[in-house]
């Protein structure tokens, strides 16, 4: 045993964590809610970058927290980076949401509406291995979810791109769909980032 082991060790940044994904599972259902209608409500483009803000604002919290802490829960490096790939989730939510407002899109595409609901699934995946973590319990098997869910969106996005070369005949429409599908399917990539964050902090604390 160490002496280190003797100093208490600063497990705010757990909540922390649990947070910041709660944040970011907000601005994914803000986005789902945003395109459930035809046309979408582009009123939730400004809730989304409000989450944004919010994301970004506790993501420097825990930065701050670790620069500040001398013991920390997990290792440096896996706090530091757990949270930026958190913020990286919402940050590509927020681009979505924000060229479907800048295209003025009218009608969302069913591709997209699926891309979302995985995004959604995803999040809400992360939240509950979060709030597992300091306990370690179930984390694997939660991060091995979001991570199946990620190979679904690949198959999804291909998909929604083979439909959209095949049924859209305006090229200025393909170009913005094209766009938008890969941001949403890029923010399934970021969930994914996360997953693989937990389990090499799972493997590395058994």
């Amino acid at each position: 045993m160490t002496a280190f082991s003797l100093i208490p060790r600063d497990k705010q940044f757990f909540r922390e964590f649990v947070s910041l994904s709660e944040e970011v599972r907000s601005g994914a259902r803000a986005l789902r809610q945003m395109i459930a209608s035809d046309p979408p409500d582009m009123s939730k483009s400004e809730a989304i970058k409000e989450i944004e803000h919010a994301c970004d604002r506790t993501t420097r919290d825990i930065i701050d927290r670790l620069n500040r802490t001398f013991v920390t829960p997990l290792d440096r490096e896996d706090i530091h980076a757990l949270a930026g790939s958190l913020d990286d989730v919402m940050d590509a939510i927020d681009a979505a949401a924000a060229v479907i407002r800048l295209y003025k899109i009218e009608r969302v595409r069913n591709g997209a509406k699926r891309l979302v609901d995985i995004v959604c699934d995803s999040i809400d995946g992360i939240t509950e291995a979060l709030s597992a973590l300091e306990r370690r319990a179930g984390v694997l098997e939660l991060a091995a979810k979001v991570k199946q869910l990620e190979h679904e969106a690949d198959r999804v996005h291909q998909d929604a791109i083979v439909e959209l070369f095949d049924q859209e005949r305006d090229p200025i429409a393909v170009i913005k769909w094209k766009e938008i599908f890969d941001f949403l399917e890029a923010a399934t990539d970021r969930c994914e980032d996360v997953a693989n964050l937990l389990e090499g902090v799972i493997v590395k604390h058994a």
